[in-house]
């Protein structure tokens, strides 16, 4: 019998949605006998599209715009606002979630987003508590697209019936101790990206360079803060002059327009927001961008070391990004944009000891969160998964990786 599994995110920051549309294409690919469903949470809890009406923008585009800007230590205070006015609507929340179950009838529910999981897991078993046909409570389960949970009441939520799909080490620490049945635990070797990561790339790297100015053969750096970008990357462009730069700009046209303004000495390529991320980061040799999971793994994945930042304006859940950079020694981490050049220039000076280190980190959470799921609906109460192999994503001993 087939299987209906939905898989809830929303589009701040863009890495849900990501993760969310990854998975739904790996699934696809193996030919499981699921039915995927792609659920943006903004539409179930405001189907009217009141705030957008009101405001003239999407909840999640008021998150966007301020990223941009870099505002991060406001988004940070807000981020405990957010947490408090969730806990104060639980009731309305898992009521209004509670109808939306009743009406989907999903057989699984997988969250791939932080703070609302409470609502979500205590409005989907009273729903649906003999499961989509009857029988068994439908399984609820919570992906991690961050390397470690923030807690309190972030990703992981003590005391409720739920899977947790971890991306490293530390986050498997964080549930245990947050008293969640170990049983429910179930490591992955890193964070969920996309199908085309892992496929062949058939692609001129010389001649890609040359399409888009750069010099053919000259140590080339991919800058990227995400989908929205940012002016922080204005800041590092001025930084390095003498350096090639592929600066990725997203959505963010006045940032694109002052980098085109510049007249560095060395090729800088701008280029507006593209999909194929993958085609342009294999153009470069290190990577410099924020500190997101995301980006970060990407980067890696495609053989390249990094250069991020840790500050006080770093979002809470990705400060632990930055320990893991240095940890497995992927990389280089600095403290602002003002400052970047001397970290770059010594990560250059050690380029091809960064390259080896980064091709330690073996990242195949795409293919092993499906066959959790599998488990997880043949087993709902909660057959623990052998652990993956450990590797070079671990902070710890390999003797330790649960």
């Amino acid at each position: 019998m087939t299987k209906t599994i939905d898989l809830i995110y929303f589009n701040a920051g863009g890495g849900h949605r990501a993760a969310a549309q990854a998975l739904d294409a790996v699934i696809a690919q193996q030919q499981r006998p699921w039915r995927v469903r792609c659920i943006n949470l903004v539409d179930v809890l405001d189907p009217q599209a009141s705030f957008r009406r009101l405001t003239g923008m999407a909840p999640e585009d008021l998150y966007n715009k301020r990223l941009a800007k870099g505002w991060t230590l406001g988004l940070a205070q807000e981020l405990k606002l957010l947490q408090g006015v969730i806990r104060m609507g639980h009731n309305a929340l898992v009521q209004r979630l509670r109808a939306h179950w009743l009406q989907a009838r999903p057989d699984m529910v997988v969250s791939l987003i932080p703070n609302f999981n409470r609502a979500l897991c205590c409005s989907l078993q009273p729903a649906l508590p003999g499961g989509a046909q009857g029988g068994r409570p439908v399984p609820f389960v919570t992906v991690l697209t961050d390397m470690a949970d923030h807690p309190p009441n972030f990703w992981i939520e003590p005391d409720l019936p739920q899977h947790l799909v971890c991306g490293s080490a530390l986050a498997v620490d964080q549930a245990l101790a947050a008293g969640c049945a170990p049983a429910r635990i179930h490591r992955t070797s890193g964070m969920v990206l996309r199908p085309d990561f892992y496929a062949p790339l058939v692609q001129d790297r010389q001649a890609e360079r040359a399409r888009l100015g750069l010099h053919p053969d000259r140590p080339t750096a991919v800058v990227m803060f995400g989908g929205q970008g940012s002016m922080a990357m204005l800041t590092i462009a001025r930084q390095l002059p003498d350096v090639q730069l592929l600066l990725l700009c997203g959505h963010h046209s006045t940032l694109a327009e002052k980098l085109r303004s510049l007249q560095p000495s060395a090729p800088h390529a701008v280029v507006g927001f593209t999909a194929q991320v993958r085609q342009h980061l294999a153009l470069g040799d290190f990577f410099i961008g924020k500190p997101g999971p995301g980006s970060l793994s990407e980067a890696v994945q495609q053989g390249l070391p990094v250069v991020t930042l840790r500050n006080a304006w770093t979002m809470p859940q990705e400060r632990y990004n930055t320990d893991w950079v240095q940890a497995t020694g992927v990389g280089l981490v600095g403290t602002s944009a003002r400052n970047i050049r001397p970290v770059v220039l010594a990560l250059m000076a050690r380029l091809g000891e960064f390259q080896a280190r980064v091709q330690q980190v073996h990242n195949r959470a795409i293919f092993e969160v499906p066959e959790i799921l599998a488990d997880i609906l043949a087993n709902p109460s909660g057959l623990r998964l052998p652990a993956p192999a450990a590797t070079a994503d671990s902070t710890r001993p390999a003797s330790l990786v649960g």
